[in-house]
Parts: C-alpha cells; structure tokens; sequence
C-alpha cells in the first residue's frame, strides 16, 4: 500500500483522494488468499467445483463446505471467509423464501445475485460495519435456462459462461476461455472442473485441499445437489491423471 493509503484505509466510508476504498481492495485480498471456486454454464445446466484448503488434519472431512444449496433449484458456491459465506448464504436463502412468498414462483437467479449485490453494497456504506470478505457465484437454472452470476466484495454482480474466484482465478479463468461452454453437457463439466481444480492447486501444494462438486440441470431433475459419489471418484481421477500428464509434458 502506497502512503497515500495512510489514514484512509481505517472505514469503508472514506474515500482516498484518488478514489478508491481500500477496505473493499482488503477484502478483494480476502477472497484472492482462499481457495479457486468456478462456476460452469453449460447448454443443460451449471456446475460448481471449490478447492477447499485442509489446514489441519485433524478437520473431519466434508466439513466447513463451501457450496451451498440456496433454493431446490439454485446454488452457492464462495471463495473467502467461511463465516461471511454462511452469512450471504443465509441472507440468500431469505431472499429467495421471500420472493417464492410474494410471487409464488421459484426465484430467477439473475434476481437473486442482485438482491444479494445490494445487500453486500450497503455493508461498504457505513463505518460502523466492514465489507464482506468474499466473492460468491450464484448458479441454477429458472425460467431463461442455466444461469451463473458472481457478486463481488464491492457488492457489484455480473453474468458469465464460466467464472473463477480466489488464489488460482486466473489460470482458471484461462483453463475455461479454453473450453466450449456451450456445447458441454453438465457431465463433461464435472470432469473438466475437476481438472481445473486440480491443476490450479499444483501451485500450492504445500496444502492438501478437499474437491467440492455440485451441479444443477437435467441431470438432476433441475435440483441443486451434490456430484453423485462414483461421479465425483471418476472426476478426481481423471483430473489427478490430467496433471501427471501435464507434468511428464
């Protein structure tokens, strides 16, 4: 941080004179110190894949999950502070219980990620409270097919194809402008997401981290559940072999 960050970076509500507002860049460096989560939208539904970092191993497995079941039909992946994802993921499961309420219809996911933008916007407002230190993506299918939506710290939200949050977004973000998202279907998904995950951890090795996956479209009967056991064992396998590959290249 440059010195003309001193005495600006103390509140969310105080700008530097160059504009900026460094709490919200602190918990940008939030999510970019957690674990990769991507998110794909694929011609038959959207599937999700988190790197869950085990610093213990003493932590019983499958605990602290990072993807989150939101409504029957919509998913929660985060990449961050565990405790605000639960939080988001709470505050996104009201949301969506109120609009099923008021509406009598299953939320869109595009409604919800900007419900949950601005709820995330409003804790950058005030000095009494800190932004949210994660990103999350928001995916499912409603009535304009498969959708994926991230909400970042800043409480901004935009729309994507394939999407990657955390430590390794950038080589997966690379990985993914490398696939044809559209033609896929929710199963060769698993299998290149899992990939993914696998080569972004190579960097951080030093850790042993817990594959997440999830997924929602036919497969599923339009539900948001979790990658079927033998599903999820075929995935990891292929997605270790993919890396020794790379490497003996």
């Amino acid at each position: 941080m440059t010195s003309i960050g001193t005495g600006y970076d103390l509140s969310a509500s105080t700008y530097s004179p160059d504009g900026r507002i460094f709490q919200i860049e602190y918990a940008a460096k939030a999510v970019e110190n957690s674990g990769t989560a991507i998110g794909l939208r694929v011609k038959d539904g959207v599937v999700f894949a988190v790197e869950k970092l085990v610093h213990s191993k003493l932590l019983v497995p499958s605990s602290n999950r990072r993807i989150q079941t939101i409504d029957r039909h919509i998913g929660l992946a985060t990449s961050g502070l565990v405790a605000d994802g639960r939080h988001i993921g709470n505050r996104a499961r009201e949301e969506a219980e109120n609009y099923r309420e008021t509406y009598r219809a299953p939320t869109p996911v595009k409604s919800l990620a900007d419900r949950i933008g601005l709820y995330v916007q409003a804790y950058t407002l005030y000095s009494s409270v800190r932004p949210f230190g994660i990103s999350a993506i928001f995916g499912g299918i409603d009535t304009e097919g498969p959708q994926l939506y991230v909400v970042e710290p800043s409480g901004i939200f935009y729309g994507y194809h394939g999407a990657a949050v955390g430590k390794g977004r950038q080589l997966a973000k690379t990985e993914l402008e490398k696939l044809d998202l559209p033609s896929l279907t929710t199963q060769e998904a698993v299998y290149e997401a899992a990939r993914i995950i696998h080569l972004v951890h190579d960097d951080s090795k030093d850790k042993e981290f817990e594959l997440e996956l999830s997924w929602v479209g036919k497969e599923t009967g339009g539900l948001h559940l979790p990658v079927p056991h033998d599903l999820w064992v075929e995935a990891d396998k292929r997605g270790r072999e993919a890396l020794d590959e790379d490497m003996v290249d």
